[in-house]
């Protein structure tokens, strides 16, 4: 099984994607805690997806290759994408320090230099392999440095920004 946070439009939903238990290209998909049959007919790659049915009713979709966005005949909505069992870990540094725990490129930055964070509060967005993880603040503090802006590839313990 695998859990996945997905936000359509600001709307987020826990999904977990159970492996098929019959026809080839029929999931059981929980969705908040509701299960739902889902079926994807004729898939053979994600980018190849176009028709989905869910719960017995089909919509035709098209969905960015790069999971940005999707549409259906409701309109095209923001997309976001997250594994929710992948396992990050930010490299210590004992200075507060907020070091890149993997390469990647900086999709959102949520504060200011300056600002005031809590312990864990998210900080920063980083996108590795169209995953997105969330950076948060390894104390309470001030954010004295803030080293990385929207859209910048940063590489792997590179200094994103301080806490002090």
């Amino acid at each position: 099984m695998s859990k996945i946070g997905v936000t359509i439009d600001e709307q987020t939903f826990e999904v977990e994607v159970r492996p098929p238990q019959g026809n080839e290209g029929e999931l059981s998909v929980v969705v908040n805690g509701q299960s739902l049959p889902v079926s994807l007919p004729g898939l053979v790659s994600p980018e190849a997806m176009n028709w989905i049915i869910v719960a017995g009713r089909p919509y035709e979709i098209i969905v960015d290759r790069d999971l940005r966005w999707l549409q259906w005949s409701g309109g095209r909505h923001s997309l976001e994408v997250r594994d929710l069992e992948a396992v990050t870990t930010r490299p210590v540094s004992g200075d507060a320090r907020v070091k890149a725990p993997v390469p990647g490129l900086v999709t959102r930055v949520l504060v200011t230099q300056g600002q005031s964070v809590e312990a864990g509060q998210p900080i920063m967005v980083l996108e590795a392999m169209k995953m997105e993880n969330e950076i948060t603040a390894p104390r309470s503090g001030t954010v004295s440095r803030l080293d990385v802006t929207v859209g910048q590839g940063v590489m792997l313990n590179q200094v994103l920004a301080e806490i002090s």
